[in-house]
């Protein structure tokens, strides 16, 4: 898959402002920082479609991208460390738990995960709530490049190490970077298989 157009839609914080059910959805989420709005640069070959910062938290709505005018692309809400209240926290959570349970057109949900580190509660609590949720996921490792390729690698087994826990079998796994383009190619073609399907 090559991504040709990529418009931005709308940003909502309500579930009942989204754009209508019907083209199917992929979502990415992610700890805060984690680097979303880098990722979907990179794979729409868009220098600014979604918003960078090096402020943690800077995606506090639910974006909607518009992609060769078939499917969307959405950008939740980062969780984790953002430097707002807990209650705005809270509230954030509910709302993308409320998106990834009842929106019907969610083909799959992208979690992104910073390969720098090793395993995050929070990221492994994350994905095991979608599994139980029988919420379609895969997990992009991001920032590959920051970091020495035997370094990433010891940080991405030691995930899936600790995801084996609780998973018979893992969901599907990519290894990216926004800054050389590493993953992005396998990234689109899944893309093309999940909306295929």
């Amino acid at each position: 898959m090559e991504i040709k157009d990529a418009v931005f839609v709308s940003s909502r914080v309500k579930l009942e402002e989204l754009p209508g059910n019907n083209l199917p959805e992929l979502a990415f989420i992610g700890r805060s920082n984690v680097g979303k709005s880098s990722l979907i640069n990179m794979l729409t070959s868009s220098k600014d479609l979604a918003k960078t910062s090096q402020t943690p938290g800077k995606t506090q709505t639910i974006n909607h991208f518009l992609i060769d005018n078939t499917w969307h692309l959405v950008d939740l809400p980062g969780y984790g460390f953002a430097k707002v209240s807990r209650t705005l926290r809270e509230k954030w959570m509910h709302m993308i738990r409320q998106y990834l349970k009842s929106r019907e057109c969610l083909f799959c949900v992208f979690v992104l995960v910073d390969s720098r580190l090793s395993p995050q509660k929070i990221d492994l609590e994350f994905i095991n709530w979608l599994g139980e949720n029988n919420i379609p996921l895969s997990i992009i490792f991001t920032k590959a490049d920051k970091l020495k390729a035997q370094e990433s690698e010891k940080n991405i087994n030691a995930f899936k190490e600790a995801l084996l826990q609780y998973w018979e079998a893992l969901p599907e796994i990519f290894v990216s970077s926004a800054q050389n383009k590493l993953g992005k190619t396998e990234i689109l073609n899944y893309f093309a298989k999940v909306l295929n399907s």
